[in-house]
């Protein structure tokens, strides 16, 4: 059923770097939810496969010492949804997260997958972004972390090197701490469908509750990789948590997206949905965020 070279099966993550340098050619597999199916379409077919699904040592979510949130890349959408630190303080995450695929696709998906893929349509790459997340990879050399807007090349390429492979996701106490956000998923199928334009949606409100601090805005399909309306996210510092401010803010995300024709959607149509999309969103994270929004 699968044409694949060879399957050489990691036992620490210093094994997973060494057989990737051995074999240079192969490919990664975690789940396979991705991998399997492109292998199964020839995309694939005759590949090495370096397996790392067995590494506990980075799965499960955690939170150190300095209040960073750590995940491990080969945590599930399943486990990530249900933990209860995601629950706490990233509950988003846990909800864009569970939009992916359908249950037995989100039991073995894991969110290192879901990243390494580079694909802009991926539901936790906009969120991620929205938390300003830190990409960690460990390779040859050592450890590196860096954001994810730097981690995503462009469309299905990412910053891995040689040898390397994500090890985990980080999200620093100074991301989230006062924050609440809200991820909207727009799908032709209200289930196991590939998102037409996702956005998600953080903000911090003043104390008062009645100012917007500062608000971040990603996207999924709105450009090549996953992207941040920069102009909009500045043009909401400052301004009152207001009817005519939110939707302000939404018409000026189209200073920064890029959407394309699609046989999924048409270019004017993904805009149209993304200015939808930023409204709604702002509007429910200020709702999360103990605000009221006024005309």
């Amino acid at each position: 059923m699968y044409d694949i070279k060879a399957l050489y099966e990691a036992e620490s993550v210093a094994h997973a770097v060494q057989l990737l340098l051995e074999h240079p050619e192969a490919q990664i597999i975690a789940g396979g939810s991705d991998v399997l199916v492109q292998m199964r379409e020839g995309k694939r077919a005759g590949k090495e496969l370096v397996s790392i699904y067995g590494l506990d040592e980075i799965r499960g979510v955690s939170l150190e010492e300095d209040g960073t949130i750590r995940i491990g890349s080969l945590t599930s959408f399943s486990h990530i949804t249900k933990d209860p630190i995601i629950q706490a303080h990233i509950n988003v995450l846990g909800q864009a997260v569970d939009q992916v695929g359908g249950p037995q696709i989100r039991n073995i998906g894991t969110i290192g997958g879901n990243t390494c893929n580079g694909v802009t349509s991926a539901d936790s790459a906009s969120t991620l972004f929205a938390w300003d997340a830190i990409i960690e990879i460990t390779g040859p050399e050592g450890v590196r972390r860096t954001p994810i807007q730097n981690f995503y090349i462009k469309a299905g390429q990412v910053d891995l090197r040689p040898g390397e492979l994500q090890t985990g996701i980080l999200i620093p106490k100074a991301s989230y701490e006062g924050y609440e956000g809200h991820y909207i998923k727009y799908a032709m199928r209200n289930a196991m469908d590939i998102a037409t334009t996702g956005c998600s949606v953080n903000v911090k409100l003043s104390a008062d509750k009645s100012t917007m601090e500062d608000v971040r805005i990603a996207y999924g399909v709105a450009g090549p990789i996953p992207m941040r309306a920069v102009t909009a996210e500045a043009y909401a510092k400052g301004k009152p948590t207001t009817q005519a401010e939110i939707k302000a803010f939404a018409r000026t995300v189209l200073e920064d997206i890029n959407p394309r024709d699609s046989w999924r959607a048409a270019k004017d149509f993904r805009q149209h949905i993304a200015v939808v999309l930023a409204e709604r969103a702002l509007t429910e994270s200020i709702r999360l965020a103990g605000g009221v929004i006024h005309e």
